[in-house]
């Protein structure tokens, strides 16, 4: 009994376990289907967002591409419009303006102080406080370069007149006023009073200095041998020689070479200079320059190494006459110098006396130099490259002035102070030395020399 209810309960239970598996399977079925269902749905969605949005994007792209096309349209059309218009407007001013074209372009500035100083009227006296000299040797000046500095009207703009470009210059060198306010006085650029004033000196010196600046011939080195011993009873002397400084901006390159060396109580500044050797006769006139070595040579270098003293030693040039220079210079066949030792005998005191005389000649005509040029008193804007070319003219047109009997304004002659060093070897030539003594004794004993002593 026990034992057929137990296979009957067993049984039972095996037909129950087959039917919940068979549930199951059924169940999971049902799951994957719907499961399947939904991925579908999803997969139909995603396509159909996709569709919607390559459509949106397309239609985006056509709305902004007609739009891209009205503004060019839009834009062709105004830029005819506008050439249209301006063509018009060209026209209109060429037959209301007769073919003259207006500057638009040229900035409006007054040109009244020049207008004023150029008129036949202007007070002779003003002109030439204002430019150093008068108007007929300002004039000239301007017919001399007339041909080099001229230049020619364009459809542009008129050129600049000779005689402005000249002022231009004159005006910068005499007073050494910043361009800026070079530029209002003359009404022009502050770069294009720069470029007159270098391409008028360009002009001085290579067209006026070949006139005016050179070695004078056998004729004229009588007269100034004659003038030079009417006055100290020195024979022979041809030119009073001196070497001035020109103070500059300290350069970027080689600064130490431009370093002035002397230092003494009238200067106790660091200062950067370049030299000006010059010669002159009697009436203060240069006979030769030497420009732009750098300021820490000595006067015994600067001479050596200008063309004066090249053409002594190899052509003879200066044979049988005499420089005087100071006591920066060494003693030579061609160059006479005062007596530097100590305890000097009562000769050579007179001797020193006379020499001194000479070689104010030469001090003064610098100090007029840079009294007239005021622009050689202070550092100058011009680029150490140019400067030659300045000094050149400066020198050049103290010529015209001394030749033309311009005289110079009490006020503005300067006493110039460039101490001189004395050279190691102040005696280059026993024969020199031996000629000096001659010429000291000659002083003497003809009674050129000593009488202040009695």
């Amino acid at each position: 009994m026990n034992t057929g209810d137990n296979c009957n309960r067993r049984m039972e239970e095996g037909f129950s376990n087959q039917n919940d598996e068979e549930s199951c399977c059924s169940d999971r079925e049902t799951k994957k289907q719907d499961l399947n269902c939904i991925v579908e749905q999803n997969d139909e969605s995603h396509e159909e967002k996709s569709v919607t949005e390559s459509t949106r994007k397309k239609k985006t792209r056509t709305v902004l591409e007609l739009q891209s096309d009205s503004q060019d349209y839009c834009s062709e059309i105004e830029g005819t419009d506008r050439v249209k218009r301006r063509k018009s407007l060209v026209r209109e001013a060429a037959a209301s303006g007769q073919g003259q074209q207006r500057r638009l372009w040229v900035k409006d500035r007054s040109n009244a102080w020049w207008d004023e100083c150029s008129r036949p009227d202007y007070p002779e006296s003003e002109f030439k406080k204002a430019f150093r000299m008068s108007r007929s040797t300002f004039e000239l000046i301007c017919e001399e370069l007339n041909a080099v500095v001229a230049k020619e009207d364009t459809t542009l703009r008129n050129a600049i007149p000779v005689k402005q470009r000249v002022a231009v210059c004159i005006w910068r060198l005499a007073t050494g006023e910043p361009l800026r306010l070079v530029s209002k006085r003359f009404g022009l650029g502050i770069s294009t009073c720069h470029k007159l004033v270098l391409e008028v000196c360009a002009a001085i010196r290579n067209v006026l200095m070949p006139k005016y600046l050179q070695w004078p011939n056998d004729d004229g080195l009588r007269g100034i041998k004659q003038e030079y011993e009417t006055t100290s009873g020195i024979p022979n002397v041809v030119g009073s020689m001196y070497t001035t400084h020109i103070p500059i901006i300290a350069p970027k390159i080689s600064v130490a070479a431009y370093f002035n060396k002397r230092h003494t109580d009238r200067n106790q500044k660091t200062s950067y200079s370049i030299t000006v050797q010059g010669v002159v006769d009697p009436n203060g006139v240069f006979t030769d320059v030497c420009i732009g070595w750098p300021g820490s040579m000595t006067d015994e270098q600067v001479l050596e190494k200008s063309a004066l003293f090249q053409k002594a030693k190899n052509g003879g040039l200066l044979d049988g006459v005499w420089i005087v220079g100071g006591s920066g210079y060494p003693l030579m066949d061609w160059v006479l110098v005062p007596y530097k030792q100590q305890n000097l005998t009562w000769t050579q005191h007179a001797f020193n006396e006379k020499i001194g005389e000479i070689q104010r000649v030469s001090r003064k005509a610098f100090g007029r130099l840079k009294g007239r040029w005021r622009c050689l008193q202070k550092r100058t804007e011009v680029k150490l490259q140019d400067l030659p070319v300045v000094l050149g003219a400066c020198c050049v047109l103290h010529n015209i002035c001394e030749m033309k009997k311009e005289g110079i304004e009490p006020e503005l002659e300067i006493e110039v102070f460039d101490d001189e060093t004395v050279p190691e070897d102040g005696i280059k030539s026993v024969s020199s030395s031996n000629a000096r003594d001659s010429i000291a004794h000659n002083l003497l004993h003809h009674r050129f020399a000593g009488t202040s002593f009695l």
